[in-house]
């Protein structure tokens, strides 16, 4: 697989989705007047914000919600956006290029649990392929698993890009004060920051050993409409 040039094991890079498409894992989970929308899908966010009202008010249109939902979506969505991009130029490390990822979701009667090897550096990596490769193999039929699969990968590298970050504003600041002071300084909040960064570190290699293929074999159980209503009974417990 070919790398940037700029994915050294040292040096830091500019903040972005380690995806070919840069783009936001946007979640939405908004109920007003009795009524519930939950959505997952991934946003441009070099779009124009104009866009993201337009966006809002098709859906109430085409879901036939309240009105009052319009405004919950864009601010949700605009707020989603705004953080996606308070980190935009900022440095990530990206030195530990294997990263873990977990798949534990149900897709209506789908449920699926995985563990898997990402490469990090790899800016050519596309989830929705994976997705796609993923349920041709898996032999799934429901349209709705491959990107619901895809958006769980992209979610789970958003949040260890922003780790990442955190790492990278850490070590700057060890740095400078190694040039200050004769002393180490003792950081609370750095210890945090790299323990992240061990918390993803795999050093061993991206080859599954025989004796770990148990551990990473992945699990596709079709579930019956009881097993459903149950789980979805149970959810909905424990969101009130």
């Amino acid at each position: 697989m070919k790398l940037p040039a700029t994915s050294s094991s040292k040096a830091p890079v500019k903040f972005r989705m380690p995806t070919a498409d840069n783009l936001v894992p946007i979640r939405l989970d908004i109920e007003t007047e009795g009524q519930r929308y939950k959505d997952a899908f991934t946003w441009n966010p070099s779009d124009p914000d104009s866009e993201v009202v337009v966006f809002a008010k098709r859906t109430v249109r085409d879901l036939k919600l309240p009105p009052q939902f319009i405004t919950q979506i864009a601010q949700s969505i605009q707020t989603q956006l705004t953080e996606f991009r308070s980190y935009e130029g900022q440095d990530m490390y990206t030195a530990e290029k294997i990263v873990p990822i977990k798949l534990d979701l149900r897709v209506n009667h789908t449920l699926i649990k995985d563990h898997f090897l990402w490469d990090l550096n790899n800016y050519e990596s596309d989830p929705e392929e994976f997705a796609r490769t993923f349920c041709n193999d898996m032999g799934i039929e429901d349209p709705e698993v491959g990107p619901a699969v895809a958006f769980a990968i992209r979610e789970q590298l958003y949040e260890i890009a922003i780790q990442s970050v955190a790492s990278a504003r850490e070590i700057k600041i060890s740095k400078k004060g190694r040039r200050g002071a004769e002393h180490a300084i003792s950081s609370k909040g750095g210890g945090n920051a790299l323990d992240l960064m061990k918390l993803f570190r795999y050093n061993s290699s991206v080859v599954r050993k025989r004796k770990e293929w148990y551990v990473y074999e992945p699990i596709v159980d079709i579930l019956s409409n009881e097993e459903v209503d149950a789980l979805e009974a149970r959810e909905d417990r424990n969101t009130r």
